[in-house]
């Protein structure tokens, strides 16, 4: 492969606004979780890896938004983080807080004597302020209403700090601040939580930086040219989801390993905008679900909680569970996106930072000023 193919590719990675390959990875992300969520118990194997969506989530969400942090600096210099903050409160707070006051109204409906509504009402500031993964009690043996939270307590706080690097640090700098939050990360995963201080050390995701830094790595023009080269091949997506499940199926993989992989799958699936899983990621009904899989993640609980009330006699029976509810928790996210998110989305196009006609300098780990690239 010559430069000027690798700088036409990198040109076009540049100018790429929407990579519709990752709607398609929210679906593969969604549906594990979906699947986690009906099984009434941990399943071994394969079966209870159903986690590991929230895992894929994270490094699709680390990618996405040092992406748009990053080329925001390049075309205007600066981050005006008070329209990035508006942008991301209009796109994750009104169905986050509607649905936790759906949970508020369901807790008050339940008897007084349920452990699990004295325990919503006890962790409720903690949902309501993004910190229940570091506050609230998890380790109880009754259901836990709007658990699920925990990952969106990640994603808040990961915003809370992550702009404020990028636009305060060059690019090279940034990746090494995310690489010494991994390193204490994993540090700290190794180590007994003591107290709160303990749980707060280990609540860092280190999907969610793996997919900044390939955000960081694809941005410099040299690094994309060598990645471009090694996962810009018809195979190389496919490849990538192959070591993913392989990984999945290894019960003894290391975790740091299983995280890896999935931000080379994002990082196969958005260097070439057409790749050897396009057809499967781009597919209609695959990419719909994508764009939903904000609303199916909140709402599935609740489709999933009415299917087992319907059906006593098939309660513990995930694989019923699961068919049953996933069309229900689909409709119900498809209707929250049309009728109640879509007004704070069209209101948040109102605060995006204006795209500028001339090119931009690129953000660079190895400091090449000479560097232009087309503004996005």
């Amino acid at each position: 492969m010559n430069g000027d193919v690798t700088e036409s590719a990198y040109d076009r990675y540049l100018a790429q606004r929407h990579f519709a390959s990752l709607d398609g990875l929210r679906c593969l992300s969604i549906l594990p979780v979906v699947w986690h969520h009906a099984t009434p118990r941990p399943l071994p194997g394969i079966w209870g890896k159903g986690p590991a969506g929230v895992d894929l989530f994270f490094c699709i969400s680390g990618f996405l938004i040092t992406t748009l942090l990053l080329r925001e600096k390049a075309r205007s210099g600066q981050i005006a983080l008070g329209g990035f903050y508006l942008r991301r409160a209009l796109r994750i707070l009104p169905l986050y807080y509607a649905t936790l006051l759906s949970y508020v109204v369901f807790a008050l409906c339940l008897s007084p004597t349920l452990p699990q509504r004295a325990h919503f009402f006890r962790t409720l500031p903690q949902y309501a302020t993004f910190t229940a993964n570091w506050f609230a009690d998890f380790g109880v043996s009754h259901p836990i209403l709007f658990s699920f939270a925990w990952s969106l307590c990640i994603e808040e706080q990961f915003y809370a700090f992550w702009p404020w690097i990028v636009r305060g640090f060059t690019a090279r700098s940034a990746a090494l601040a995310m690489c010494a939050l991994l390193i204490l990360d994993a540090c700290a995963e190794h180590a007994a939580p003591v107290g709160y201080l303990g749980r707060i050390s280990q609540s860092f995701a280190a999907p969610i930086g793996l997919g900044a830094l390939v955000a960081l790595a694809l941005a410099e023009r040299r690094i994309f040219d060598v990645a471009h080269r090694l996962l810009g091949t018809p195979w190389s997506a496919p490849l990538a989801l192959s070591a993913v499940c392989a990984l999945l199926i290894w019960q003894a993989a290391p975790l740091l390993l299983f995280q890896a992989s999935l931000a080379l799958l994002v990082a196969s699936c958005v260097i070439v905008e057409r790749h050897g899983l396009s057809f499967l990621l781009r597919a209609r009904a695959i990419s719909y679900i994508g764009v939903v899989s904000y609303g199916l993640y909140l709402l599935n609980s609740t489709a999933i909680g009415v299917v087992r009330r319907a059906f006593p006699s098939h309660a513990s029976a995930s694989g019923f569970v699961f068919c049953v509810s996933l069309p229900l928790a689909l409709a119900l996210a498809a209707l929250s996106h049309r009728y109640f998110e879509a007004p704070f989305l069209r209101l948040r196009e109102r605060f995006r930072p204006p795209a500028a006609n001339a090119p931009s300098r690129a953000p660079s780990f190895l400091g090449d000023k000479r560097a232009r690239v087309p503004s996005p």
